[in-house]
């Protein structure tokens, strides 16, 4: 389609700026990843520690510009970013392998569960306007105000210090190996809880308030009225005309909130200690483990973009109008 295919040529020119960036960047910033080490080192490795240091980080200080841009396109499209300051020498790779699926695994299902829920929450109190759900508005309207973080740090005080329900810290417990065993898997689950709902409370309101108010507007049109004047069951003129039709904004939106949802998890995952993306994050600032920080931030901005991809393709799917105007 030609409107998936105008779309794809602009994300692509997004990933390259994206990428383009992220060489750019650091090495716009003062001093480099061998200068921070000695600095940690308050300057006591030898001459020859100090050259080692700068193959094995793949600093070459006389390469031009280009050469090192092109040397980069490459080391991004074989996944090679390096050597890991605050494991080192574990490869950046290994380190992002480690930790990734601990944060799709939390932050997808997380913010699939918040979307979904405010989804048909906000079809129910548009439609049943100034009804009981109706009455969800003001409780979603007070969450969505509180940081994500804030959420957090009240559930370890709550569920975690007062209470004692569920674990605060770590993604699995220490009795356990990482495996798939019924002990481990039972143990990582436990874990994710508090952090998944603290996610889910934090993004489930501007979903719930953004569709609501959406099923209002739409209920106003002429083809909904049509479908209640012709005697259609409430619940397909409810669905089938009225929310389909509403949701497209929350389609749209999923895809564009996701980057500040991902933002807020990773001072989630920080609060919990979660093994996650988030957390090695704050590791690498810590360190000032540059390789670690530029292949997290594009893996978060590539994330992004492959979450706006989807968002057109349903897009497409949901609403015929755009593939009459892509077919024109």
């Amino acid at each position: 389609m030609r409107f998936l295919a105008r779309r794809g040529v602009f994300y692509a020119l997004t990933a390259w700026a994206a990428i383009t960036l992220n060489f750019l960047i650091p090495r716009l910033m003062p001093g480099n990843p061998v200068e921070a080490q000695l600095a940690h080192h308050q300057g006591q490795l030898t001459y020859q520690a100090t050259k080692a240091l700068e193959v094995a980080f793949g600093i070459h200080l006389h390469e031009s510009v280009w050469a090192a841009y092109g040397q980069y396109w490459g080391n991004v499209i074989h996944g090679n970013f390096g050597l890991s300051f605050t494991y080192f020498p574990t490869p950046v790779s290994t380190v992002i392998a480690r930790s990734l699926p601990w944060t799709l695994c939390l932050v997808g299902l997380s913010v699939i569960i918040a979307w979904v829920l405010g989804t048909l929450i906000g079809i129910v109190a548009g439609w049943r306007r100034g009804g009981w759900w109706d009455s969800l508005i003001p409780a979603g309207a007070l969450f969505q105000g509180i940081p994500t973080f804030w959420i957090g740090l009240i559930a370890v005080s709550v569920f975690g210090i007062t209470l004692h329900w569920l674990p605060v810290s770590g993604g699995y417990s220490t009795n356990t190996v990482p495996s798939w065993t019924g002990a481990f898997i039972s143990s990582a689950l436990e874990h994710g809880i508090l952090p998944a709902l603290t996610i889910i409370f934090g993004s489930v309101a501007a979903n719930l308030i953004g569709m609501r108010n959406m099923m209002v507007s739409t209920m106003t049109e002429d083809f909904v009225l049509v479908g209640e004047a012709k005697g259609l069951p409430r619940k397909r003129v409810m669905f089938r005309y009225a929310a389909r039709n509403a949701i497209l904004p929350s389609v749209v939106g999923f895809a564009l909130n996701l980057g500040f949802v991902v933002s807020g998890a990773l001072l989630v995952e920080q609060v919990y200690s979660y093994p996650g993306i988030g957390y090695v994050l704050f590791q690498a600032v810590g360190s000032e483990d540059y390789p670690l920080m530029q292949a997290i931030f594009l893996i978060i901005t590539l994330t992004v973009l492959a979450a706006n991809i989807a968002a057109d393709i349903v897009f497409v799917l949901v609403d015929p109008r755009t593939r009459q105007g892509a077919m024109a």
